[in-house]
């Protein structure tokens, strides 16, 4: 009977040693699934920054003044200087990189698969935020 007993003790003192095992494992591996997340929303972010100056050094080429002269009947010439409106982003545009972005943050967010719900999440945040700024862009061609 004594051997028993402490066979019954031998057992539960490697289960309870082993079941905080599992447990310091299972929050490394949260610690490093939040990191992973973290890390892929700032890579989301700078990806979003380089764009942005990339769009904003075009408008700077694009908003340049043209100057057109012109030579009537009479021999003078006439000199008219007109700047052109800036190009931007469509609101088409703009809304399909912010959805893709949010959605692509959600789903690593959510998702157990962090990989998978990016890719998942962004590609329906992309197709939301598209058909957002389309309607958006409808609308201000119809004020124009």
């Amino acid at each position: 009977m004594k051997g028993l007993y402490i066979l019954l003790a031998a057992i539960i003192f490697t289960s309870c040693q082993h079941q905080s095992k599992e447990d310091i494992n299972k929050a490394k591996q949260a610690s490093i699934d939040s990191m992973k997340v973290e890390i892929n929303k700032q890579r989301v972010i700078d990806s979003m920054k380089t764009e942005m100056a990339k769009i904003k050094e075009e408008q700077k080429v694009e908003s340049e003044k043209v100057v057109v002269v012109q030579q009537p009947a009479n021999g003078q010439a006439t000199t008219t200087t007109t700047t052109t409106k800036k190009k931007g982003w469509s609101a088409t545009a703009k809304g399909a990189v912010i959805g893709a972005g949010v959605g692509a943050a959600t789903g690593a967010i959510v998702s157990k698969k962090k990989g998978e719900g990016a890719i998942i999440g962004g590609l329906a945040g992309a197709a939301l935020g598209t058909g957002t700024g389309a309607v958006i862009d409808s609308k201000n061609k119809k004020k124009e």
